[in-house]
């Protein structure tokens, strides 16, 4: 029979393996904070100006928003499995 045991990882290891998760968990944040302002940007160039060019700007921010936080979300999950490969918890 062999041996199906999960890795043991050494205390610097389990320690570097959770730095990389939180530091994933902020960039996510990030990612989030940025779509954020980018919606903030283009809600507040709609209200605030009113001249022909502002509308074609405000739109560029409200689209280019979603893109943004797909991305982020799209990152996360696949840095997450892949923490979660190394670390054995799969």
């Amino acid at each position: 029979m062999e041996n199906s045991s999960k890795p043991v990882l050494s205390t610097s290891d389990r320690l570097a393996l959770d730095r990389t998760k939180l530091a994933n968990e902020r960039t996510l944040l990030a990612y989030i904070r940025t779509f954020i302002g980018m919606v903030s940007a283009g809600i507040a160039i709609l209200k605030v100006f009113d001249f022909a060019w502002t509308r074609p700007i405000a739109c560029l921010f409200l689209i280019g928003s979603i893109p943004m936080l797909c991305i982020g979300i799209y990152r996360y999950i696949k840095t997450s499995r892949g923490l979660q490969d190394i670390s054995g918890l799969r």
